[in-house]
């Protein structure tokens, strides 16, 4: 029987939005990483069946077939084909499911999965504002969720609602960020995420040169009295800030997938096989619920327990959703992004799935966890779940 493991992961550093990574195209942010993918493995090109590229954004600069494109970008030969997905915050994460599918299939030998997402330069929500585009949701979907004509599907609300359910206080949010940045900041100064990020050279408005290697949008020294002064702009009572929420960032990450039989032959030892991989859907309203039901039943189909589990990186789009997954499944806090999260690494959209996946399968091999599992929340009410083992 055929299977999909993952020979590297290598991402960009995640830049802010504005910060040193806002110069580059969505595109040829794509083809530092898959240049570095190859020049890592001595990796031909040409072996590439599919490059699975996930992008959230596809308008303006992102609305091309942006994986085909970087390979192109990145010299690779034009028989190698490229292909967008988008499961909103999720792509990427989608996009090593798909690759992953289809290697074990027999239909790919060798893909590579990841994403982008330039946030500087194609801000979040440009389609909507694209003249004449009409509205993402139509009406009989709003009718069925919002029947009295009022409200529309709101990510930062939702995430209102769930603090609100859970009795989440803004003190418990902003400690909960805080401890994010705090992990990411000794994960930098412990080396932790050297090798697997590739750096990226820069050439500024100015002409000088520099070349970029640790994440950007990292805090050190906030306390909770700057979070607290932040305002709520989801609600004006509220508890969601900007600070307990994932950052606007630039960033991508790509991870190379075959099987084991095929790794052997080009002398590759793999880092993890894709053990499971599901998906969930809950209420599209408070959407970032998802997580919970998804890793449910990733365990499920698995045959694992919860405390198989050695590591979860479960994406900090905002603090409530985290906290309501610890709440959910009981997991240890210690385990759960250990190197911090989107709050302080921050989410580029359709690149963040690759990143979380980069970011847990070299932490599960630095520290020899067997079984590793990531989740998603994703617009529109669905979350996507990996189950990793170590080899």
């Amino acid at each position: 029987m055929r299977d999909a493991v993952i020979v590297d992961a290598v991402r960009t550093p995640v830049g802010k939005r504005g910060g040193a990574l806002s110069g580059l195209h969505a595109v040829d942010l794509s083809a530092q990483v898959l240049t570095a993918l190859a020049e890592r493995n001595a990796l031909d090109p040409a072996t590439v069946d599919d490059i699975v590229w996930g992008t959230v954004s596809q308008v303006g600069e992102q609305s091309g077939v942006v994986g085909r494109f970087a390979a192109l970008a990145a010299g690779w030969p034009e028989s190698v084909p490229g292909v967008s997905v988008s499961r909103a915050c999720g792509s990427s994460q989608q996009s090593v499911h798909f690759a992953a599918g289809l290697v074990v299939a027999g239909q790919y030998d060798i893909a590579v999965a990841g994403g982008v997402e330039s946030m500087s330069r194609v801000p979040m929500g440009s389609a909507r504002r694209v003249e004449g585009a009409g509205e993402a949701y139509g009406p009989r979907l709003l009718q069925r969720y919002f029947p009295d004509g009022r409200g529309t599907f709101d990510q930062g609300v939702g995430a209102e609602m769930i603090a609100e359910r859970y009795g989440f206080t803004r003190t418990r949010l902003d400690r909960h960020a805080l401890e994010s940045h705090a992990r990411a900041a000794r994960a930098v100064d412990e080396g932790r995420f050297t090798a697997q990020i590739t750096p990226v050279t820069v050439t500024g408005e100015d002409g000088t040169v520099r070349v970029v290697d640790t994440d950007e949008g990292i805090r050190r020294g906030s306390t909770l009295e700057q979070l607290a002064a932040l305002r709520t702009p989801f609600r004006a009572d509220g508890v969601v800030s900007a600070g307990n929420s994932s950052q606007i960032s630039d960033g991508a990450a790509a991870l190379l997938i075959t099987t084991s039989e095929i790794a052997r032959r080009h002398g590759w030892r793999p880092l993890a096989r894709v053990h499971t991989a599901v998906l969930a859907g809950v209420d599209p309203v408070t959407m970032a619920l998802g997580p919970a039901p998804a890793t449910a039943k990733a365990l499920d189909r698995a045959g694992l327990a919860l405390g198989d589990i050695g590591a979860f990186e479960i994406n900090e789009a905002f603090a409530p959703v985290t906290l309501a997954w610890l709440e959910e499944t009981g997991a240890d806090a210690a385990l759960m992004n250990p190197n911090g999260g989107a709050m302080a690494i921050g989410h580029p959209l359709g690149g963040s799935g690759a990143r979380l996946m980069t970011t847990l399968v070299h932490h599960m091999r630095d520290h020899g966890i067997r079984y590793g599992l990531q989740a998603m929340c994703e617009a529109g009410g669905m979350a996507n779940a990996t189950i990793l083992e170590l080899l």
